[in-house]
Protein backbone atom coordinates (compact mmCIF):
# COMPACT_ATOMS: atom_id res chain seq x y z
CA UNK A 1 0.00 0.00 0.00
CA UNK A 2 1.13 3.53 -0.47
CA UNK A 3 0.17 6.44 1.49
CA UNK A 4 1.02 10.21 1.21
CA UNK A 5 -0.12 13.33 3.96
CA UNK A 6 -1.51 16.28 2.32
CA UNK A 7 -3.50 19.31 3.34
CA UNK A 8 -7.18 19.98 1.97
CA UNK A 9 -8.96 23.01 3.18
CA UNK A 10 -6.86 23.52 5.59
CA UNK A 11 -7.50 20.30 7.13
CA UNK A 12 -4.78 17.35 7.02
CA UNK A 13 -5.02 14.77 6.24
CA UNK A 14 -3.58 11.06 4.60
CA UNK A 15 -4.86 9.36 1.05
CA UNK A 16 -3.62 6.70 -1.26
CA UNK A 17 -2.76 7.66 -4.73
CA UNK A 18 -4.62 6.30 -7.44
CA UNK A 19 -4.37 6.68 -11.26
CA UNK A 20 -3.25 10.73 -10.81
CA UNK A 21 -6.05 10.59 -8.29
CA UNK A 22 -5.66 10.33 -4.47
CA UNK A 23 -8.06 8.17 -2.40
CA UNK A 24 -9.17 10.47 0.62
CA UNK A 25 -9.43 8.05 3.16
CA UNK A 26 -10.88 11.34 6.03
CA UNK A 27 -14.11 10.38 3.48
CA UNK A 28 -13.39 7.07 2.35
CA UNK A 29 -12.92 5.59 6.04
CA UNK A 30 -14.04 9.09 8.60
CA UNK A 31 -13.57 6.48 11.19
CA UNK A 32 -9.61 6.07 10.98
CA UNK A 33 -7.66 8.74 11.57
CA UNK A 34 -6.73 11.84 9.42
CA UNK A 35 -2.46 11.16 10.24
CA UNK A 36 0.25 8.14 9.34
CA UNK A 37 1.64 8.39 12.90
CA UNK A 38 -2.12 7.32 14.79
CA UNK A 39 -2.78 5.24 11.67
CA UNK A 40 0.39 3.09 11.87
CA UNK A 41 0.01 3.03 16.34
CA UNK A 42 -3.51 1.22 15.23
CA UNK A 43 -1.31 -1.72 13.99
CA UNK A 44 -1.32 -4.53 11.08
CA UNK A 45 -5.52 -3.66 11.07
CA UNK A 46 -4.94 0.46 10.40
CA UNK A 47 -3.37 -0.64 7.35
CA UNK A 48 -5.74 -3.16 6.47
CA UNK A 49 -8.68 -0.85 7.05
CA UNK A 50 -6.98 1.69 5.15
CA UNK A 51 -6.55 -0.57 2.24
CA UNK A 52 -10.01 -1.89 2.05
CA UNK A 53 -11.57 1.73 2.16
CA UNK A 54 -9.37 2.13 -1.10
CA UNK A 55 -10.51 -0.56 -2.38
CA UNK A 56 -14.39 0.51 -2.19
CA UNK A 57 -14.15 4.10 -2.30
CA UNK A 58 -16.36 6.33 -4.62
CA UNK A 59 -15.90 9.32 -7.04
CA UNK A 60 -16.70 11.74 -4.13
CA UNK A 61 -13.69 10.00 -2.15
CA UNK A 62 -11.43 11.34 -5.17
CA UNK A 63 -9.42 13.95 -4.91
CA UNK A 64 -6.77 15.31 -7.90
CA UNK A 65 -3.64 15.13 -7.04
CA UNK A 66 -2.96 19.17 -8.40
CA UNK A 67 -5.55 20.01 -6.17
CA UNK A 68 -3.69 18.85 -3.13
CA UNK A 69 -0.47 20.58 -0.94
CA UNK A 70 1.75 17.73 0.55
CA UNK A 71 2.47 17.44 3.92
CA UNK A 72 5.94 15.97 5.87
CA UNK A 73 4.80 12.28 6.04
CA UNK A 74 4.78 12.80 10.00
CA UNK A 75 4.44 16.17 11.33
CA UNK A 76 6.23 15.41 14.35
CA UNK A 77 7.49 11.81 14.71
CA UNK A 78 8.47 10.30 17.70
CA UNK A 79 12.35 10.33 16.86
CA UNK A 80 13.97 10.83 13.59
CA UNK A 81 17.40 8.94 13.79
CA UNK A 82 19.91 9.80 11.22
CA UNK A 83 22.66 7.07 10.15
CA UNK A 84 25.95 8.77 8.72
CA UNK A 85 28.55 7.12 6.81
CA UNK A 86 26.59 4.31 5.75
CA UNK A 87 27.85 3.86 2.29
CA UNK A 88 31.64 3.52 2.02
CA UNK A 89 32.32 5.54 -0.86
CA UNK A 90 30.91 8.64 0.74
CA UNK A 91 32.70 7.83 4.11
CA UNK A 92 35.77 7.18 2.05
CA UNK A 93 35.03 10.22 -0.41
CA UNK A 94 35.01 12.31 2.65
CA UNK A 95 38.67 11.18 4.06
CA UNK A 96 37.04 8.82 6.12
CA UNK A 97 37.52 5.02 6.58
CA UNK A 98 33.87 3.08 6.63
CA UNK A 99 32.69 2.87 10.30
CA UNK A 100 32.45 -0.12 12.07
CA UNK A 101 29.61 0.64 13.75
CA UNK A 102 26.58 3.62 12.94
CA UNK A 103 27.43 6.81 13.35
CA UNK A 104 24.07 8.27 14.87
CA UNK A 105 22.72 11.81 15.06
CA UNK A 106 18.68 13.38 15.51
CA UNK A 107 17.03 15.52 13.42
CA UNK A 108 14.01 17.95 15.15
CA UNK A 109 10.38 18.00 13.50
CA UNK A 110 11.33 21.70 12.81
CA UNK A 111 14.01 20.61 10.21
CA UNK A 112 11.08 18.37 8.00
CA UNK A 113 9.44 20.03 4.99
CA UNK A 114 7.31 18.19 2.61
CA UNK A 115 7.72 17.02 -1.01
CA UNK A 116 7.50 20.43 -3.11
CA UNK A 117 8.08 22.53 -0.79
CA UNK A 118 11.01 25.00 -0.58
CA UNK A 119 14.16 23.71 1.05
CA UNK A 120 15.88 27.26 2.79
CA UNK A 121 19.17 28.38 2.22
CA UNK A 122 19.70 30.65 5.23
CA UNK A 123 21.10 33.67 5.43
CA UNK A 124 24.16 32.59 7.26
CA UNK A 125 25.49 29.83 5.28
CA UNK A 126 26.27 29.34 1.40
CA UNK A 127 27.37 25.66 1.92
CA UNK A 128 23.67 23.78 1.74
CA UNK A 129 24.58 20.24 0.26
CA UNK A 130 21.99 17.86 -0.52
CA UNK A 131 21.83 14.24 0.77
CA UNK A 132 19.56 11.20 -0.75
CA UNK A 133 18.37 8.88 1.63
CA UNK A 134 16.16 6.14 2.11
CA UNK A 135 14.06 6.05 5.11
CA UNK A 136 13.10 2.94 6.99
CA UNK A 137 9.53 3.72 9.69
CA UNK A 138 9.32 1.60 11.94
CA UNK A 139 5.57 0.20 13.03
CA UNK A 140 6.09 -1.26 16.16
CA UNK A 141 7.81 -0.96 19.46
CA UNK A 142 11.28 -2.60 19.14
CA UNK A 143 13.62 -3.30 21.93
CA UNK A 144 16.47 -5.68 22.21
CA UNK A 145 15.55 -6.81 18.77
CA UNK A 146 17.87 -9.52 17.23
CA UNK A 147 19.05 -8.84 13.18
CA UNK A 148 17.29 -11.54 11.97
CA UNK A 149 14.13 -9.88 13.32
CA UNK A 150 14.74 -6.40 12.53
CA UNK A 151 12.48 -5.95 9.72
CA UNK A 152 9.43 -7.35 11.27
CA UNK A 153 9.65 -3.88 12.91
CA UNK A 154 9.48 -1.55 10.29
CA UNK A 155 6.14 -0.84 8.75
CA UNK A 156 7.65 1.25 5.36
CA UNK A 157 9.95 3.05 3.57
CA UNK A 158 10.15 6.85 2.18
CA UNK A 159 12.85 9.32 1.07
CA UNK A 160 14.64 11.96 2.65
CA UNK A 161 16.45 14.53 1.16
CA UNK A 162 19.67 14.97 4.21
CA UNK A 163 20.16 18.59 3.60
CA UNK A 164 23.25 19.95 5.19
CA UNK A 165 25.35 23.27 6.05
CA UNK A 166 28.97 22.05 6.10
CA UNK A 167 30.36 24.53 7.76
CA UNK A 168 28.44 24.07 10.40
CA UNK A 169 28.20 20.60 10.43
CA UNK A 170 32.05 21.35 10.85
CA UNK A 171 31.71 23.61 13.62
CA UNK A 172 31.00 21.11 15.88
CA UNK A 173 32.79 17.29 16.53
CA UNK A 174 28.77 16.31 16.80
CA UNK A 175 27.26 17.27 13.22
CA UNK A 176 24.23 17.94 14.57
CA UNK A 177 23.82 21.60 14.15
CA UNK A 178 24.56 21.52 10.60
CA UNK A 179 21.39 19.18 9.74
CA UNK A 180 19.02 21.04 11.93
CA UNK A 181 18.48 23.86 10.20
CA UNK A 182 14.66 24.33 9.70
CA UNK A 183 13.15 23.19 6.62
CA UNK A 184 16.00 21.60 5.19
CA UNK A 185 15.14 18.10 5.26
CA UNK A 186 12.91 17.03 3.21
CA UNK A 187 10.15 13.89 4.05
CA UNK A 188 8.48 11.71 1.49
CA UNK A 189 5.90 12.25 -0.18
CA UNK A 190 5.14 8.30 -0.67
CA UNK A 191 4.63 6.16 2.49
CA UNK A 192 5.23 2.10 0.70
CA UNK A 193 4.35 -0.66 2.80
CA UNK A 194 7.22 -3.09 3.32
CA UNK A 195 5.64 -5.93 1.90
CA UNK A 196 5.77 -3.81 -1.53
CA UNK A 197 9.72 -3.59 -1.68
CA UNK A 198 12.63 -6.36 -1.39
CA UNK A 199 13.32 -7.37 2.50
CA UNK A 200 15.42 -4.29 3.58
CA UNK A 201 14.34 -2.26 0.67
CA UNK A 202 17.35 -3.84 -0.89
CA UNK A 203 19.22 -3.68 -4.31
CA UNK A 204 16.97 -0.22 -4.92
CA UNK A 205 18.27 2.50 -7.16
CA UNK A 206 18.85 5.67 -5.46
CA UNK A 207 19.70 8.98 -6.90
CA UNK A 208 20.04 12.75 -6.40
CA UNK A 209 19.48 15.49 -9.23
CA UNK A 210 20.26 18.72 -9.06
CA UNK A 211 18.50 20.97 -12.11
CA UNK A 212 17.97 17.44 -13.56
CA UNK A 213 21.99 17.05 -13.41
CA UNK A 214 22.60 13.13 -11.58
CA UNK A 215 25.23 13.77 -8.81
CA UNK A 216 24.25 10.43 -6.92
CA UNK A 217 24.09 7.10 -8.17
CA UNK A 218 23.91 3.95 -6.01
CA UNK A 219 21.71 1.16 -4.92
CA UNK A 220 21.17 0.27 -1.22
CA UNK A 221 22.73 -3.19 -1.53
CA UNK A 222 26.12 -0.89 -0.94
CA UNK A 223 24.67 -0.09 2.73
CA UNK A 224 27.61 -1.06 5.08
CA UNK A 225 24.66 -1.20 7.92
CA UNK A 226 21.04 -2.52 6.48
CA UNK A 227 18.26 -2.22 7.93
CA UNK A 228 17.74 -4.92 10.45
CA UNK A 229 21.41 -4.61 11.64
CA UNK A 230 20.35 -0.63 12.35
CA UNK A 231 17.34 -2.07 14.06
CA UNK A 232 18.91 -4.53 16.41
CA UNK A 233 22.20 -1.92 16.74
CA UNK A 234 19.89 0.81 17.52
CA UNK A 235 17.25 -1.25 20.02
CA UNK A 236 20.17 -2.24 21.97
CA UNK A 237 20.86 0.88 23.39
CA UNK A 238 17.07 2.77 22.88
CA UNK A 239 13.09 1.68 22.54
CA UNK A 240 12.23 1.75 19.06
CA UNK A 241 8.61 3.38 19.27
CA UNK A 242 5.72 3.16 15.78
CA UNK A 243 6.47 6.14 13.86
CA UNK A 244 10.14 6.31 14.47
CA UNK A 245 12.03 7.75 11.23
CA UNK A 246 15.22 5.77 10.49
CA UNK A 247 17.07 7.69 7.89
CA UNK A 248 19.78 5.55 6.41
CA UNK A 249 22.46 7.65 5.27
CA UNK A 250 23.72 8.58 1.84
CA UNK A 251 25.44 7.65 -1.05
CA UNK A 252 28.83 9.32 -2.76
CA UNK A 253 28.27 11.89 -4.80
CA UNK A 254 27.56 14.86 -2.39
CA UNK A 255 28.34 18.28 -3.33
CA UNK A 256 31.32 19.08 -0.82
CA UNK A 257 33.54 16.35 -2.43
CA UNK A 258 33.16 17.45 -5.63
CA UNK A 259 36.31 19.57 -7.10
CA UNK A 260 34.71 22.52 -7.41
CA UNK A 261 32.43 21.89 -4.49
CA UNK A 262 28.66 21.97 -5.48
CA UNK A 263 25.96 23.90 -3.35
CA UNK A 264 22.59 24.35 -3.64
CA UNK A 265 21.71 28.19 -4.63
CA UNK A 266 18.53 30.03 -4.56
CA UNK A 267 16.19 28.63 -7.89
CA UNK A 268 17.70 25.21 -7.64
CA UNK A 269 15.11 22.22 -7.83
CA UNK A 270 16.60 19.07 -5.87
CA UNK A 271 15.13 15.29 -6.83
CA UNK A 272 15.75 12.34 -4.30
CA UNK A 273 14.66 9.00 -5.90
CA UNK A 274 15.00 5.90 -4.97
CA UNK A 275 13.62 2.65 -7.04
CA UNK A 276 9.87 1.31 -5.87
CA UNK A 277 9.88 4.04 -4.14
CA UNK A 278 9.00 7.25 -5.92
CA UNK A 279 10.50 10.85 -6.31
CA UNK A 280 11.25 13.61 -3.40
CA UNK A 281 11.42 17.34 -5.46
CA UNK A 282 12.03 20.45 -3.19
CA UNK A 283 13.06 23.54 -5.02
CA UNK A 284 15.70 25.95 -2.91
CA UNK A 285 15.14 29.70 -1.85
CA UNK A 286 17.32 31.87 0.06
CA UNK A 287 15.66 32.96 3.53
CA UNK A 288 13.91 36.13 3.47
Amino acid sequence: MRLVSFSRGGDSRIGCPVDGNIVDLSIAAPSLPKDLLSLLEMGPEGLKQAEAAVKSAGDDALVSADDISYLPLMARPPKVVCIGRNYAAHAIEGGAQPPTYPEIFYRGSTSLLAHNAPIIRPKCSDKLDFEAELVAIVGKTAKGVAKEDGLDYIAGYTLFNDATLRDYQKKSTQWTIGKNFDNTGGFGPMFVTADELPAGADGLRIQSRLNGQIMQDANTSDFIFPIDDLVAKLSECMTLEVGDVIVTGTPAGVGYARNPPVFMKDGDVCEIEIEGIGILSNPVVDEA
